[in-house]
C-alpha cells in the first residue's frame, strides 16, 4: 500500500522560506515520481513540478521556477520542496502526490499540509 506523508508547513513571514518533506513508502522500485502541488483558497489546484526518483531528474512548473527547489533527501524516500522569498499568495494547502510518472492527477496523495504567509 502506498502512502504519502507531509511535514512541514506553518506560518511563515513574506520574505521568509520554507521548507516541506514528503515521506513515500510502499513502492516496490523506484520507477516513481513526486509531485508537489497547491491549492489556495477559492483556486483550482496546481502543479509546481516533480522529481523522478530513479534518477532524480525535476521538472518544475514555469510558474514557479526560481523560488522553488524539488530535491530528494540522499537514501531515503523522500522529496522536498523548498520555497523561498514567500509571498502572501503563497498560502495555500501544499500536497505530494506519487504516481509513476509525473502527473497532474496523481494516483496517490499526501494529507496536505497547511502554509500561510502573514506578517
Amino acid at each position: 500500500q502506498v502512502k504519502l506523508v507531509e511535514s512541514g508547513g506553518g506560518l511563515v513571514q513574506p520574505g521568509g522560506s520554507l521548507r516541506l518533506s514528503c515521506s513515500v513508502s510502499g513502492f516496490t522500485s523506484d520507477q516513481y515520481a513526486i509531485g508537489w502541488y497547491r491549492q489556495a483558497p477559492g483556486k483550482a489546484r496546481e502543479g509546481l513540478g516533480c522529481i523522478f526518483i530513479s534518477d532524480n531528474q525535476v521538472f518544475y512548473d514555469e510558474s514557479v521556477k526560481g523560488r522553488f527547489t524539488i530535491s530528494r533527501d540522499d537514501g531515503n524516500n523522500t522529496a522536498s520542496l523548498e520555497i523561498s522569498h514567500l509571498r502572501t499568495e503563497d498560502t495555500a494547502v501544499y500536497y505530494c502526490g506519487a504516481d509513476r510518472g509525473c502527473s497532474a492527477t496523481p494516483a496517490w496523495w499526501g494529507q496536505g499540509t497547511q502554509v500561510t504567509v502573514s506578517s
